[in-house]
């Protein structure tokens, strides 16, 4: 289905002084995903609220109807004036920076807008002048929370971050006014590599310490003995833009190089010469590792006592990354008890960390304030990313950056409502059954429809499950205007099939189905004959159920947590798995067995809503008839 010759903006605002709420939001996992909307047929707008219950409706909002959109590429705040060569006035967008931008970029803005550079303006001062802006560009130190969305009044048509990382901007706030988020993500990546590897030699040759005590009047060669690089052995955790960038370096150095990424198509890392290895082999057989993992809630203190006993006593650590994904306080431990001999430290939990912090004051690490991005050519590139990401979006383009807000038309949204959650629950089911090293390359979709290819438009259902496999790990947001841009980018092929179903379903879809192929598989049940990893769902009374698994036919529904388990088809098993859960005070919801042939083997699917101690999962493995059993989070 084609997409509106209408829908060539990114979004339109209604009336003046209206907050725009025109937007679909995924609220599951506390994310939200917002797609603006045009109806096709006419100029007037259309919200579509998809709400996590039993079935899905759309709700048209009464003040977008009947009111006449104003497109972003002539609405402003002030009027500046000038002509568009018709004797037709036009005004100028007015764009707000609020922290310090590089020349470059704000020449592209001027260019465009009516620019005011507003540096260290406090939360009242940015909420009182945010009504005169159309656009504001902000740093890490700008906080754009709520409340700025809510003194802006719904005029705030575009957020632009100038670098990576968004955690100071309130995305659900800004889809809920209409404001689009964009971001710039690539342009410091030369100079966040190059941070990595000078960390990492000046930690090895004791360099801050040297300079420290000779400062202090001091000549002490002995103390400051160093490690050489050439020989040993670097792990790379997070093999995306940077963590490839100082791979490349550290091979030049005579570093033998690993990494550990999910995502990281094998192909690509051996173009790098590097070997990708599972995590816990990444992390025992280092001598130096090095993180460029994002901060999301699988990696938020990946680095603990736990994985610090599994290391080499001696390792050095070097993190350029997100200082969350350390356990500071384990850190600390380990560095005293040995286990870890240096850090060299760019990122902190808490920036900046206070005077007294017991890591900063630590006599092995070496710290620098957040210096990843801070090269002149960095700054200058990032402030020219953002500013055509944000002059763009004025304009009415779609951002490949765009971080919350892609457009479908609202007839398709209407119709694929129900199958949204189904298609990212399956995506997040995907990725975490995947074990191993070798990284996914290839996602393949399969579509059961009764429809044809033209009459089926899976763009957004695709794009969901892109968030689903990605977003778990990654600290990126991913929508319909980025999802195959961001797949792509790292190294993920999603293939797409449609087979045909009996013309007697009325949904436009009877199933869906996911299948992983070349990776091992935490649960060897999920394989399939073809020897792929291999899910299936429905959509059933508005629920996404998930309805099989490898060659086992369940039925599951796809809320809360899920506890696979293959076993011996014998009595009594449902019995005991549901007293070890009910003795360690997990609520079960819901129970599914699916069977091979009689007394044979049996699939249990377990719907539970908290997940359960590892004493708990232990026990559960520990009964004789259990094969295996994974734990998957939704």
């Amino acid at each position: 289905m084609a997409t509106s010759a209408k829908t060539s903006s990114i979004f339109s605002s209604v009336a003046q002084n209206q907050p725009k709420k025109l937007s679909l939001f995924h609220e599951n996992n506390n994310t939200s995903l917002c797609y603006f909307v045009r109806k096709s047929s006419s100029k007037n707008l259309i919200n579509l609220s998809l709400k996590k219950s039993k079935h899905l409706n759309s709700v048209v909002t009464k003040n977008a109807l009947n009111t006449n959109t104003i497109d972003l590429s002539t609405t402003t705040k002030e009027p500046s004036v000038g002509s568009n060569g018709t004797g037709e006035k036009q005004t100028r967008p007015m764009i707000l920076v609020s922290e310090k931008l590089g020349e470059a970029g704000l020449s592209v803005l001027r260019e465009f807008g009516d620019v005011d550079c507003l540096y260290d303006l406090t939360p009242e001062d940015l909420c009182n002048k945010i009504t005169q802006y159309d656009a504001l560009i902000v740093r890490s130190g700008t906080k754009v929370n709520r409340a700025v969305f809510e003194a802006a009044k719904g005029g705030l048509k575009v957020v632009g971050r100038a670098g990576v990382g968004i955690d100071n901007v309130d995305l659900q706030a800004a889809t809920e006014y209409g404001s689009l988020v964009v971001n710039a993500p690539t342009a410091n990546t030369i100079a966040a590599a190059e941070h990595g590897i000078a960390l990492l030699t000046s930690m090895a040759r004791n360099v801050a310490q040297a300079d420290a005590s000779m400062k202090a009047g001091k000549w002490g060669r002995s103390k400051y003995v160093g490690v050489s690089l050439v020989g040993k052995t670097l792990a790379i955790m997070g093999f995306g833009k940077v963590g490839s960038e100082v791979a490349r370096r550290a091979k030049g150095l005579g570093m033998h190089v690993i990494a550990h990424d999910p995502y990281a198509p094998a192909d690509r890392a051996r173009a790098v010469g590097v070997e990708l290895v599972s995590f816990d082999q990444a992390i025992s057989t280092a001598d130096f590792v090095s993180l460029h993992m994002p901060l999301t809630p699988a990696t938020k203190k990946v680095f603990n006592d736990t994985t610090f006993s599994k290391m080499k006593k001696g390792v050095r650590l070097v993190n350029v990354a997100r200082g969350g994904v350390i356990d500071e306080d384990a850190l600390i431990r380990a560095l005293d008890t040995g286990i870890v001999a240096q850090a060299a430290l760019d990122v902190f939990s808490e920036e900046p960390p206070s005077k007294d912090s017991k890591l900063v004051q630590h006599q092995n690490v070496t710290v620098t304030p957040h210096l990843g991005a801070s090269t002149k050519e960095a700054q200058e590139g990032v402030a020219i990313e953002i500013a055509e990401a944000v002059t763009g979006a004025l304009k009415g383009e779609l951002s490949a950056t765009a971080v919350n807000a892609p457009m479908v038309p609202a007839e398709v949204l209407s119709e694929l409502a129900p199958y949204i959650q189904l298609a990212e629950k399956l995506g997040r089911l995907a990725v975490q059954l995947v074990a191993g090293g070798s990284g996914i390359q290839t996602i393949k979709v399969s579509y059961r429809s009764a429809r044809g290819p033209d009459d089926l438009d899976t763009r957004l259902l695709r794009a969901m499950i892109t968030k689903g496999i990605i977003e778990p790990i990654s600290d990126m947001h991913i929508n319909l205007v980025n999802a195959d841009f961001t797949a792509k980018q790292k190294g993920l092929r999603i293939t797409e099939e449609r087979v045909s179903a009996d013309s007697s379903h009325e949904n436009p879809i009877h199933s869906l189905q996911i299948q992983i192929p070349n990776v091992q598989s935490k649960f060897e049940s999920t394989i399939s004959e073809k020897g792929d990893i291999s899910i299936e769902g429905k959509v059933k009374d508005g629920i996404p159920h998930l309805t099989r698994v490898g060659s086992f036919a369940v039925d599951v529904s796809l809320e809360g947590n899920i506890i696979l388990c293959r076993q011996v088809d014998q009595p009594g098993m449902i019995g005991k798995v549901g007293n070890i859960l009910a003795d360690n005070n997990v609520n079960v919801n819901f129970m599914s067995v699916g069977r091979t042939s009689k007394k044979h083997k049996a699939i249990m699917a377990i719907g539970v809503d908290e997940e359960p101690q590892e004493d708990a999962l232990s026990k559960i493995g520990q009964v004789q008839a259990v094969e295996e059993f994974v734990f998957l989070k939704l």
